[in-house]
């Protein structure tokens, strides 16, 4: 009887003594300090950029053309020469024109003649009507030919007018500003009123166009600010404006027209060169921390940790955590942490509850002491 009462109480003391000796080694291991990096958690706010290809084209290209039609004889511009308003594009022959203004300034020399005749004559008709020489009747009829011939002179006037404008349409004339990008015509050919000669583009405002794809053009919002690269440019960047959004989609392409009005490079980003436009998306607010501070607990392998750092007591204590999207630079997305607080980034397998630490390398380098 004696003999198994000894036996228990072993069997009862010998896991006390263990569970003893387990609490000795973890107070001791507390109180040991362990050297551990750590870093400072931040916001990981930097909004990535998505590029698009486009095109630098002018933000106003006119077509010009003849208002009247003609035989080209003359066009002393040629593609991507730079003109200034008024200077001469282009010229038809002019002969039937002139001879047709030459012919209705005579016309018009005796209408006014005529007029001035009729004019002279009414008058002398006016005294005989006072005399009582000439009858009423006859009096009206030298005063209508007066007026016909007075409306004969503004009809022939106004033709004339219209017959000089005409003329002088046989010269095409740059309206502003600008450099010739298309040429639809040759010399010695024959062009109607209003066929397209040349296209002037100004080179005071250029832009981008770009074409965004469906599922992209809801994040791209007018008067939104942008970055311009050229090929030409290397790496640096313009600034840009969203001017205009195609407000429906290209029917073979599916994708929708932008216009990016450049702010600054309009010298280094001549007509046709290719850019690349880079539209910022949605920034997004991530707490990003290194994939050395992430570590899983054998007892509870499906559960992600940290190691949280009480400054105060220089102490750490396990925090679960969500983890994310892989980040640039070894980093790994986590939601459970917030900005601010300070986490072991390496030796996390080393360390207990409650472990002591002290500081090594913090994340903005500063060795031993508490991180600032």
């Amino acid at each position: 009887m004696i003999r198994n009462t000894r036996f228990s109480l072993a069997a009862i003391m010998l896991p006390m003594m263990m569970a003893a000796g387990c609490n000795h080694r973890d107070q001791q291991a507390q109180q040991v300090a362990r050297p551990v990096k750590v870093f400072r958690v931040a916001s990981d706010t930097s909004g990535k950029t998505i590029p698009f290809a486009g095109e630098v084209r002018p933000r106003l290209e006119t077509t010009l053309s003849f208002r009247v039609p003609g035989k080209i004889i003359d066009r002393p511009v040629e593609v991507g020469d730079r003109v200034r308003k008024g200077q001469h594009l282009a010229r038809l022959d002019a002969s039937d024109y002139r001879l047709a203004t030459q012919a209705l300034e005579a016309q018009l020399k005796s209408a006014q003649a005529e007029r001035d005749f009729a004019g002279d004559d009414l008058n002398r008709y006016r005294e005989l009507l006072k005399q009582r020489v000439i009858s009423p009747p006859e009096f009206d009829r030298r005063q209508t030919a007066y007026s016909t011939a007075r409306e004969r002179v503004a009809a022939l006037a106004a033709q004339l007018e219209q017959a000089t404008n005409q003329l002088a349409y046989t010269d095409l004339i740059a309206d502003q500003d600008g450099a010739v990008t298309t040429l639809e015509v040759e010399t010695g050919q024959v062009v109607s009123a209003g066929q397209a000669v040349v296209k002037l583009a100004r080179l005071d405002e250029k832009e981008i166009r770009f074409d965004v794809p469906e599922q992209g053009v809801g994040a791209i919002k007018l008067h939104q600010p942008v970055d311009v690269s050229l090929w030409s440019s290397g790496d640096r960047r313009f600034r840009a404006d969203i001017r205009e959004i195609a407000a429906i989609a290209d029917p073979a392409s599916r994708t929708y027209r932008v216009k990016a009005t450049l702010r600054e490079g309009l010298d280094q980003a001549l007509l046709g060169m290719t850019a690349t436009v880079w539209i910022p998306s949605s920034a997004v607010h991530k707490i990003a921390v290194p994939l050395s501070a992430v570590f899983t607990p054998q007892d509870k392998p499906e559960q992600a940790q940290v190691w949280l750092v009480d400054e105060q007591a220089d102490t750490v204590s396990a925090v679960p955590v969500q983890t994310g999207e892989a980040l640039d630079g070894e980093r790994i997305a986590v939601t459970g942490v917030v900005a601010g607080q300070l986490l072991v980034s390496a030796g996390v397998q080393r360390l207990v509850e409650g472990q002591a630490v002290r500081f090594v390398t913090t994340a903005n380098g500063n060795n031993g002491g508490n991180p600032q």
